[in-house]
């Protein structure tokens, strides 16, 4: 491989890391030779399961509640003044629901995990980035596109696209740091549990993708290999859609 697409030996932090897409870029990025640090909340068997598969060579689980200061500084703590070459954050969380089943509660706890705690990290590790670190955040068409029932998640991922933009201007020119987003169409992931009538979705969702199949999590992983290593080093505050066109049809 030619170097520049090289993400070995670069040390990354990948949030949310044991599921879903998390999990596929965690595994991407430790099959390619990076150090990788996965934090997670829950999911002990995800994590152990893991960990056995990929080994402790180059795969390191930091359990902590990211919207808690105690999980927070849990975290910073395990870290120990490494230097950082990535951050992805790939946690998330939300309510599914009609407006009108909706609460402040639920807002916090959305904003808190899915946004707040991204800007809370970035800031705090801001002097562990080494010079042209690649930061990405984990977003989804619901960012610009109202999708029934996903308002708090949806608005969750517009402002997290904002902040990244704004973090981008801020931190490229004070430290050299790149932030993108990364907005992945519709993928099979646990997450589709939640929608008792799954099948029928999937089935809709293909129906307007050209070619009929839905992106896969190998394929995400991959742009985000691409966006963790030299090769995309300026690319700086934008977002790539990878969803094999999904949206481009009307």
């Amino acid at each position: 491989m030619n170097e520049i697409f090289s993400v070995k030996n670069k040390t990354v932090l990948v949030t949310g890391g044991t599921r879903g897409i998390g999990r596929a870029i965690s595994r991407a990025l430790v099959k390619n030779g990076a150090f990788v640090i996965v934090n997670y909340v829950r999911d002990k068997n995800n994590a152990e399961a893991m960990l056995t598969e990929l080994g402790q060579e180059k795969l390191t689980l930091v359990r902590a509640d990211l919207t808690r200061k105690k999980g927070m500084d849990s975290l910073l703590e395990a870290l120990n003044g490494k230097r950082m070459n990535g951050l992805i954050h790939s946690a998330a969380t939300g309510v599914f629901g009609p407006l009108n089943k909706l609460s402040l509660r639920q807002w916090d706890w959305t904003m808190d995990l899915n946004v707040r705690a991204f800007f809370d990290l970035v800031t705090r590790l801001q002097d562990q980035f080494e010079k042209g670190a690649s930061v990405i955040a984990l977003s989804s068409e619901g960012a610009v596109k109202a999708v029934p029932n996903y308002t708090l998640v949806g608005a969750s991922k517009g402002a997290l696209e904002s902040l990244s933009r704004h973090l981008a201007a801020d931190m490229y020119a004070a430290k050299g740091v790149r932030f993108n987003v990364l907005s992945p169409g519709s993928v099979i992931t646990d997450s589709w549990k939640v929608f008792p009538d799954r099948d029928k979705r999937i089935d809709s969702v293909k129906s307007k993708i050209p070619g009929g199949e839905m992106v896969t999590l190998d394929e995400v992983a991959s742009v985000a290999l691409f966006l963790c290593s030299d090769a995309s080093k300026g690319i700086n505050g934008q977002t790539l859609v990878v969803d094999r066109g999904e949206r481009i049809v009307i």
